[in-house]
């Protein structure tokens, strides 16, 4: 399922219009990209968490070489899915 898709999944389900559907889907994803870059959390109860982890320096390999070399820290966004996320997904 890509964007339009969920656009059109949305629309259906809320019964609204593809282009309300748009708006609201283009700014809850807007907004979780803003809050989680900023390092705030996004929690929805029963759907699951949004948020920046840390990477610590790590040292890894060049696949190529196989000389050592440091993988600088970074920060990553992360979802963690809440447990009625989980059940439905395994059919529970």
């Amino acid at each position: 399922m890509n964007k339009s898709d969920l656009i059109t999944a949305v629309a259906d389900k809320a019964g609204i219009s593809k282009k309300d559907a748009e708006k609201a889907v283009s700014a809850l994803l807007d907004t979780v990209v803003e809050k989680v870059a900023s390092g705030d959390e996004i929690r929805i109860v029963g759907f699951g968490t949004f948020e920046r982890r840390e990477r610590k320096e790590r040292t890894g390999s060049d696949p190529r070489t196989g000389k050592q070399i440091k993988i600088a820290a970074s920060k990553v966004p992360a979802f963690k899915p809440g447990k009625s996320f989980k059940e439905a997904v395994a059919g529970k």
